[in-house]
């Protein structure tokens, strides 16, 4: 038998490092960098207005996936020519006012927009009919992040939409109803100096709407199909679009759902503080749904109160239904 050679330390092989670079904490200053407001994000591509500049850009890995939505303030470094060609990179997401999200599952958060004043929640007054639930989740998203919520009904031409409507009169939220020829004026001076978000299910004429308001016809427009009663996505993307006599108005793909799984019942409440005091005397994990409610005692005693009440608990009810 041949002898065997005993190991030596000779035949250990050791694996170099990944890196030969030597870590650090120090963090790159981007103290510098050039600040830029996103008009839209598609396929991984930011379009963002820096000073008079429409600047292409890619984010930093380390923002992480979706970190960048329409309506965010960024950090802008690189090539800032916005020459053909070029890309910059966005290095950092500046602190957000609030947003617009929803939930796509039990566990996933989804935003939509960034840095938002107003919310025109846009429903057809018919084809498609218009869905109360929907609406009153809007409703609750805005209210949770204290954004002005404003209900347009388009299609007035098809139905008169003015007993749907009446639902929403104790929480006096403002409301414009529009036909195919409507003067926008009003709806004009609303959206003036503001950045407005426009938020609908497919169909309803939301972009048509969207091409009006800002003299453009940037956003493809689609068809309801009649035997489902739903509209068809023209957008696949939020996007930005400055208004002519000023602000901004941000454009939303078209939605069939719209979860609620991320918003706290406590800020929702907030958006009704008259009724606090009586929210104050309800038992213990109470729901104000149930029984031993303090808003039921309140009811009894000012019987003119239960129009904002009712509106209250058909909000938070809204939030146990993701579907639209």
């Amino acid at each position: 038998m041949a002898n065997r050679r005993r190991p030596s330390e000779e035949d250990v092989r050791i694996r170099p490092a990944r890196s030969t670079r030597p870590r650090t904490k120090d963090r790159p200053d981007y103290r510098a960098a050039t600040e830029g407001f996103v008009l839209t994000v598609d396929r991984g591509r930011i379009t963002a207005l820096a000073g008079d500049r429409i600047i292409t850009a890619m984010k930093a890995r380390e923002l992480g996936k979706n970190a960048v939505v329409a309506g965010d303030l960024v950090s802008l470094v690189g090539d800032l020519s916005g020459s053909e060609g070029s890309l910059a990179r966005v290095v950092e997401v500046r602190t957000r006012k609030n947003s617009v999200s929803r939930t796509i599952d039990i566990s996933s958060e989804k935003v939509i927009a960034a840095n938002i004043d107003q919310m025109l929640i846009v429903s057809a007054s018919a084809s498609p009919e218009p869905k109360q639930g929907f609406i009153d989740r809007c409703l609750v998203v805005a209210y949770d992040q204290g954004i002005k919520p404003i209900i347009v009904m388009t299609k007035r031409d098809l139905a008169d939409p003015s007993d749907f409507l009446s639902v929403y009169r104790p929480l006096e939220v403002e409301s414009f109803v529009l036909s195919r020829d409507s003067d926008l004026s009003a709806i004009q001076n609303t959206l003036r100096g503001k950045t407005s978000v426009l938020i609908g299910h497919s169909g309803v004429g939301k972009s048509t709407l969207v091409n009006k308001l800002s003299s453009d016809e940037k956003r493809s427009v689609g068809k309801v199909n009649v035997v489902t009663g739903r509209g068809r996505h023209t957008s696949s993307s939020a996007i930005a679009m400055q208004l002519p006599a000023g602000g901004w108005i941000i454009d939303t793909p078209g939605v069939r759902s719209f979860g609620l799984e991320h918003v706290e019942e406590s800020r929702v409440i907030g958006a009704f503080p008259e009724l606090n005091r009586a929210i104050a005397s309800c038992p213990k994990n109470c729901h104000h749904r149930s029984d031993g409610c303090g808003l039921d005692k309140l009811i009894e005693t000012h019987p003119e109160s239960i129009a904002r009440v009712e509106s209250l608990r058909r909000l938070l009810n809204s939030q146990d239904n993701a579907l639209a």
